[in-house]
């Protein structure tokens, strides 16, 4: 851990000169919707899943294994706990998320970047967990701690993306016990967007917060969200040592907690859309109770990852209509328990970025938009069910989140909107083309990509004939190319440097 002295040196002049003096990187500020959020299900049938859930956790139960804290807190708390099941009263759990707050600001240590969690808010992260990463030029292989870095610099760079993410691939050239640390590191130096922590051991949540503390200094952690953290449910209703571990750790220092179950259906869940509503509405009760447990009013937000299953196969599939009602489905569900809510991504089963990945991506995004999603994961960069975060895709995925901003926003119905003055001027038979509204307006009248071709065939084809994949390859290369680390206090990269160092050192060389 590094002195205290380092810790409080978050500014000084040296600092405030380099800020000044940086590169600007464009960042557009996190969606507000001012559109309607799609009200899919019934209230009746909310209604049944709402009941179903509250007979689960009672009669069912949900698994708490080989964490006798986890038994002891729920036992305190009023439920029935045989050997690792944990019985439920009805209404107990509900009544235990009421102290969890309904929106939520995590910080940046560029202040600028900070983003509010929950509401009409809507937060976009990069993809998370890939160990497997492509892209034109090496195609498929597995992930390394400097293709792991050129992520954390391609979000940094993307204007329409407000978060640093966590696991944007899985750096496996690194022993995992102690790859947390130079994750961490990259996200907190090569950025200076919100990010997340570590969640595969406690120890390694521990080492988030401390980092953290080194980054911010330890009374701005104390009092603020600086990190929204990953934690999955082991569906269906087990609540793994490992996930609650993190949990606890996190909730007991008042950081953000994604309780997410991981729904494959079919597999994970049962086949039917109110069946699967019913499971993770449980998983999430149970998981944001628990956080309540540990801490009220602890931030946490509902998640759903939610997926079905090709019968024929096995494997999962993605931008389906059955996962779309999901999605809708659980929104309205967090809504009514007055929690923020994380779900969606760029979701795709293709092996390339092709038209397939285009299709499904297309429907999962926009399926998150239309739900009410607050905090979407893998917003950008997901490929073959997860499996692969692809360069190329980030960048495809990225300028498409345009899109997203702009249908957030709705249709203006001002005196400008209404554009009258141009439809007198231009009267019957002529073109908007010269007209002042259109003179006025034309640069931001209509949504543009920064990568995708519009030429005229002939233009196309002197230049190449490129295909969208190869403009992306493009685009991938000039950002890195164009890429400069944000400022950061001497001080407090020496902090960071000699903790993970120090920390490297105590750890053994592990795979797991």
């Amino acid at each position: 851990m590094a002195e205290p002295s380092r810790r409080g040196r978050s500014g000084g002049g040296a600092a405030r000169r380099a800020e000044r003096t940086a590169h600007h990187i464009e960042m557009v500020p996190a969606i507000t919707r001012k559109t309607p959020n799609m009200e899919y299900i019934s209230t009746e049938a909310l209604e049944i899943v709402e009941a179903n859930a509250e007979t689960v956790l009672e009669e069912i139960g949900v698994a708490f294994p080989d964490n006798p804290a986890a038994l002891d807190r729920w036992r305190e708390a009023g439920a029935d706990v045989q050997g690792e099941r944990v019985h439920i009263p009805r209404g107990l759990a509900r009544k235990l998320c009421e102290t969890a707050p309904n929106q939520f600001t995590q910080i940046a240590r560029n202040r600028d970047r900070n983003v509010d969690i929950g509401g009409n808010g809507l937060v976009l992260a990069p993809v998370y967990g890939p160990p497997f990463v492509r892209d034109a030029a090496g195609g498929r292989r597995y992930a390394t701690m400097k293709d792991f870095q050129n992520f954390v610099k391609l979000a940094y760079m993307s204007k329409w993306l407000h978060h640093s993410g966590g696991t944007v691939c899985e750096p496996t050239d690194v022993p995992v016990s102690k790859r947390h640390l130079d994750m961490l590191h990259a996200h907190m130096t090569l950025s200076d967007k919100p990010f997340m922590g570590s969640v595969t051991e406690p120890s390694r949540a521990a080492d988030s917060v401390e980092m953290a503390k080194i980054l911010f200094g330890d009374q701005v952690v104390d009092e603020n969200v600086v990190m929204t953290s990953l934690i999955n449910i082991n569906s269906p209703l087990t609540f793994d040592a490992t996930m609650m571990g993190a949990l606890e750790v996190y909730a007991a220092a008042g950081q953000a907690c994604i309780v997410s179950p991981f729904i494959v259906g079919g597999a994970m869940a049962p086949v039917s859309v109110i069946g699967t509503l019913t499971q993770v509405l449980a998983e999430v009760l149970a998981g944001v109770a628990y956080s309540q447990l540990v801490r009220p009013g602890a931030p946490v937000i509902a998640g759903a990852f939610v997926t079905s299953i090709d019968m024929n196969s096995g494997a999962p599939t993605f931008g389906t209509p059955e996962a779309a009602q999901i999605t809708y489905g659980v929104g309205q569900l967090a809504r009514r328990l007055g929690l923020p809510y994380r779900s969606a991504g760029s979701f795709c089963g293709s092996k390339l970025p092709d038209a397939q990945a285009g299709y499904e991506t297309a429907n999962s995004l926009n399926a998150g938009l239309l739900a009410g999603v607050n905090f979407m994961l893998h917003a950008c960069g997901w490929l073959e069910g997860g499996l692969v975060s692809s360069y190329e895709k980030f960048v495809m995925d990225s300028d498409q989140l345009g899109i997203l901003h702009r249908m957030a926003a709705g249709v203006q119905h001002d005196e400008n909107g209404q554009a009258m003055d141009a439809l007198r001027e231009v009267g019957p038979g002529g073109h908007y083309l010269g007209c002042a509204h259109t003179q006025a307006n034309f640069k931001s009248a209509f949504w543009r990509t920064e990568l995708l071709d519009y030429k005229p065939f002939e233009t196309w084809d002197e230049e190449g004939a490129r295909d969208t994949e190869a403009l992306a390859t493009a685009r991938v290369d000039a950002l890195l190319a164009r890429y400069e680390a944000p400022a950061l206090d001497a001080g407090i990269l020496d902090g960071l440097n000699d903790y993970v160092a120090r920390r490297k050192s105590e750890l053994p060389d592990t795979m797991s």
